[in-house]
């Protein structure tokens, strides 16, 4: 069974930037697509940002686009959100979640393994 572990959260005053971490255990994180999520304080879960299998192919919300950017080392298990010109309204605690398919998908329903998650909270 797939284990997530996310890391690299924090606080950090907005226009500031963050790396999110999520290392894998269990089976090769290369077999699956990684998705990032986040939930706000008080609403839904909603999708962040995707990368397939290979790192070729991307997807992002468009709340973030231009200002994160997702990767995989899948020589280290790892998968990356990298987190530039932050705003107070990314304030949430962010999850990475792994699918055993080849196509990035939006729907949390979508992705089999989950994290703990990680608080991140900009200030302004």
């Amino acid at each position: 069974q797939e284990q997530l572990v996310e890391s690299g959260g924090g606080l950090v005053q907005a226009g500031g930037s963050l790396r999110l971490s999520c290392a894998a255990s269990g089976r090769t994180l290369s077999m699956y697509t990684i998705g990032w999520f986040r939930q706000p304080p008080g609403k839904e879960r909603e999708f962040v940002a995707g990368v397939s299998r290979s790192g070729r192919s991307t997807l992002y919300a468009d709340s973030v686009k231009g200002r994160f950017t997702i990767s995989r080392d899948n020589a280290k298990n790892t998968g990356y959100l990298e987190m530039n010109s932050l705003k107070p309204e990314d304030t949430a605690v962010y999850y990475c979640a792994a699918r055993g398919r080849s196509v990035v998908k939006e729907e949390a329903s979508e992705y089999e393994y989950w994290g703990q998650g990680t608080q991140v909270t900009v200030s302004s």
